[in-house]
C-alpha cells in the first residue's frame, strides 16, 4: 500500500502534466504538513509544582531548570531531533517595537548547559543590544517525540491567573493537549479550576498530572478529590498520578518496575494514544480530503476530454453539459454575497460585542478596586492592591478572550453552513488555531504617594498648625502682662497643631484615594484599548482565513471546469491523427489518477479501521 507521501508525489506528477498550478500549490502545501506534523502539547502550572521537573522525566534528560531559585521565564520547547541540539531564541526589538514582528535569532548552546544558559538570560528582561529572549528550544532524538510531540515548558512566573499568564492563554488555541500540572499536597486551586475551565473550552485535549506522589502519602485522597472538582465544574478531564523523582531513579537503576510505579509510563502512553494518535488522525483525514478533491478535479477533466475524443459525436453535448456546470459555478460565484453577508454581519456585531464585553467587565473591575480603596488607604497596601489588580485583571481578560475565541469559532462554523446551503460543497479542514499574538503583556499600574512621612515632616505640618493659635493665644495673654510665648499659648498651640495634623492626615489620605482610583481608571483603560485591539487582530485573521479559503474553493472548480470546457471545445479540432495518440496519454493519466483515488480510499479504510 503506497504512503501518504507516495499518494502524494503521484498526483504532483499528474497536476504538472495536466498543467494545473493552483492545485499544484494546494498538493505542496499538503506535502509540507505532511512531513513535518506538529502536535504541540503545553505543559503548564503554577510555580514550584514540578512542571520543568516532569518535562525532564518524560524526555529523560535535563533539559529545562529546576530548583526553587530557577523559574520558568521563557517557554521551553522541546521536539524530535534527529541528534541532540539546544538553541537560545532572542527577539531583535527596538524600542517600541512589537516582539510578533521583531526578526529571531538562534544563538546554538550546549544541551547539558541550556537550564542555566536560559536562566541566566530569562533573568534579565532585556539583554544588550537590544535583544529579548522569546523561548529556549530542544531537539533529542526520542520516541516519545515521534509524530511530531512538541512539549512546550511554559513561563510560570507568577502562577496561574496572574498577568504573567495570558502568554500561556493565547496558546491554547493553537495546542493540541495541555498537561496541567500541579502537585498532591493540596487539592485544585481556584485560579487552577479557573484555568482548567478555560482552557478545557479552547483545547481539545485537557490533562491534569498530579506530581510528587512519592512525597505526599495522603496523593489518592488528594487525586478523588481533585476528580470531584473536575466533575462539579463538567470539566473532562483525567487526573494521572506522576512521581519524576522515582522515573529518574529507574532511568539510573534501569529499573522497569520502579518506571511503571513511577506514572510517567502511563503519562507518555495517554500522550500517544490520545492527542498524537488523534491528531494524525485528523491530519489523515484532512490529507485525504485534499487528495480525494484534487483527484476528482483532475479526473473531470480528464474524462471529459477523453469522452470527446473517443466519440466526437458526443462532444456538443459534453460541451452543454460542462457549459451548464459552469453557469452553476458562476452561479454559486454570485450567491457569494449570501455567505459574505453572514461573515460581515457576524464581524460588525462581534466586534461591537468585544467593545462591550471588555468594559463591562473593566467596569465590574473598577467598582471593586473602588470599595477596596474606600475601606483601607491604599498608600501602605498599594503593592498588595497592585497584585490583586493583576489578578484580576487577567482573570477578566482571560474570560473574554475565552468568550471572543469560542464567538469566532461559532461564526466560521455559520459561515461555513452558508456556504453549503448555497451549493459550495465540502470545504477542506478550517484551522483557526494560530492567528498570531493574540494577548499581550499587560501595562503596569502606575505608583501613588503611600502616605509616608519623616518625623521632621510631621512636626513642620504640627508647627505649622499650632503657630496662629500661639500667636493669638499670646496676645490675648499679653493683656494681663504675660509673655507672648508662655505656657498657656504653648498649650493651645500644642492642641491646634495636633488638630491641624489630623486634618491634613485625613486629606492626604483622600487625596491618595484620589489618586489611586485615577490610576486604577487610566490602566483598565489601557488594558481594554490594547486588549480590545488584539482581540479585534484575531477576529480580522479569522474573517481572512473563512474568506480566503472558501474563495480559493470556489476558485479551484471554475478553473477546473473552464479549463475542462475549453479542452472540450479544443478536442473537436483535434486531427484524427493526433486523436489516437492523446487518447492513449489521457487513459494513461485517467488510469494513474483513479489508481491514486482507489489507494486514498483504501488508506482511509484501514485507518478507520485501526482507529
Amino acid at each position: 500500500m503506497a504512503t501518504p507521501i507516495e499518494l502524494l508525489d503521484g498526483l504532483l506528477a499528474v497536476t504538472v502534466l495536466c498543467e494545473r498550478p493552483d492545485l499544484e500549490r494546494r498538493l505542496a502545501a499538503a506535502k509540507r504538513r505532511t512531513q513535518s506534523p506538529t502536535v504541540r502539547v503545553l505543559v503548564v502550572g503554577e510555580p514550584g509544582q514540578g512542571k520543568s521537573t516532569l518535562v525532564n522525566a518524560l524526555v529523560g534528560a535535563p533539559v529545562c531548570a529546576v530548583g526553587p531559585g530557577t523559574p520558568t521565564r521563557v517557554p521551553t520547547v522541546v521536539r524530535e531531533g534527529a541528534t541532540a541540539g539546544a538553541a537560545l531564541v532572542y527577539a531583535d526589538r527596538p524600542d517600541g517595537a512589537d516582539q510578533a514582528d521583531a526578526p529571531l535569532e538562534r544563538v546554538p548552546v550546549p544541551v547539558s548547559e541550556l537550564s542555566e544558559s536560559a536562566a541566566e538570560a530569562g533573568a534579565d528582561a532585556v539583554a544588550e543590544r537590544g535583544r529579548s529572549l522569546v523561548r529556549a528550544e530542544v531537539e533529542l532524538p526520542r520516541r516519545l517525540l515521534s509524530g511530531g510531540l512538541e512539549l512546550v515548558d511554559t513561563a510560570g512566573v507568577g502562577g496561574v491567573g496572574t498577568g504573567s499568564d495570558l502568554a500561556t492563554l493565547e496558546l491554547l488555541p493553537s495546542a493540541d493537549a495541555v498537561l496541567l500540572v500541579t502537585d498532591a499536597s493540596q487539592e485544585f486551586t481556584a485560579p487552577e479550576m479557573t484555568f482548567l475551565r478555560q482552557a478545557a473550552a479552547l483545547c481539545p485535549t485537557v490533562v491534569c498530572v498530579l506530581t510528587k506522589t512519592d512525597a505526599c502519602p495522603e496523593w489518592r485522597r488528594i487525586a478523588e478529590l481533585d476528580r470531584g472538582h473536575l466533575a462539579d465544574a463538567d470539566v473532562a478531564a483525567p487526573v494521572l498520578p506522576v512521581s519524576s523523582v522515582l522515573e529518574v531513579l529507574a532511568v539510573q537503576r534501569r529499573d522497569r518496575e520502579l518506571h511503571e510505579e513511577s506514572g510517567v509510563g502511563a503519562l507518555a502512553a495517554h500522550l500517544r494514544r490520545e492527542v498524537v494518535d488523534r491528531a494524525e488522525a485528523l491530519a489523515r483525514r484532512s490529507l485525504a480530503h485534499d487528495l480525494r478533491s484534487v483527484a476528482g478535479q483532475l479526473a473531470l477533466g480528464l474524462r471529459s476530454e477523453l469522452a470527446g475524443l473517443q466519440d466526437p459525436a458526443r462532444g456538443e453535448q459534453i460541451v452543454a453539459e460542462l457549459e451548464g456546470a459552469r453557469a452553476a459555478v458562476e452561479d454559486l460565484r454570485r450567491r457569494s454575497s449570501r455567505w459574505q453577508q453572514v461573515l460581515g454581519d457576524g464581524v460588525t456585531d462581534l466586534m461591537a460585542d468585544i467593545d462591550y464585553d471588555l468594559r463591562d467587565r473593566a467596569r465590574v473591575v473598577t467598582r471593586e478596586a473602588d470599595d477596596a480603596i474606600d475601606a483601607h488607604d491604599p498608600g501602605p497596601l498599594w503593592d498588595d492592591v497592585a497584585d490583586w489588580l493583576d489578578r484580576r485583571v487577567a482573570v477578566a481578560v482571560a474570560d473574554s478572550f475565552v468568550w471572543a475565541t469560542q464567538r469566532s469559532e461559532w461564526l466560521a462554523a455559520q459561515v461555513v453552513e452558508q456556504f453549503t446551503r448555497d451549493g459550495g460543497g465540502t470545504l477542506p479542514e478550517l484551522d483557526l488555531g494560530d492567528g498570531g499574538e493574540a494577548l499581550g503583556a499587560l501595562v503596569e499600574l502606575t505608583d501613588i504617594d503611600r502616605g509616608e512621612l519623616k518625623v521632621s515632616q510631621r512636626v513642620l505640618i504640627g508647627m505649622r498648625g499650632s503657630y496662629s493659635g500661639v500667636l493669638m493665644t499670646g496676645l490675648v495673654t499679653s493683656l494681663a502682662g504675660m509673655a507672648l510665648i508662655n505656657p498657656i499659648s504653648l498649650g493651645v498651640g500644642l492642641v491646634i497643631g495636633s488638630k491641624a495634623y489630623r486634618d491634613d492626615k485625613v486629606v492626604r489620605r483622600q487625596r491618595r484615594e484620589a489618586e489611586a482610583k485615577a490610576a486604577v481608571r487610566r490602566h483598565l483603560d489601557e488594558v481594554v484599548f490594547h486588549v480590545g485591539k488584539q482581540l479585534k487582530d484575531r477576529l480580522r485573521y479569522v474573517q481572512r482565513t473563512l474568506r480566503d479559503l472558501i474563495t480559493d474553493t470556489v476558485e479551484e472548480m471554475s478553473r477546473t471546469l473552464a479549463e475542462t470546457h475549453r479542452t472540450a471545445q479544443r478536442v473537436a479540432k483535434t486531427a484524427t491523427a493526433d486523436r489516437a495518440a492523446r487518447i492513449r496519454e489521457l487513459q494513461g493519466r485517467l488510469a494513474e489518477v483513479d489508481r491514486l483515488s482507489a489507494e486514498v480510499d483504501r488508506l482511509a479504510r484501514d485507518r478507520v479501521t485501526a482507529a
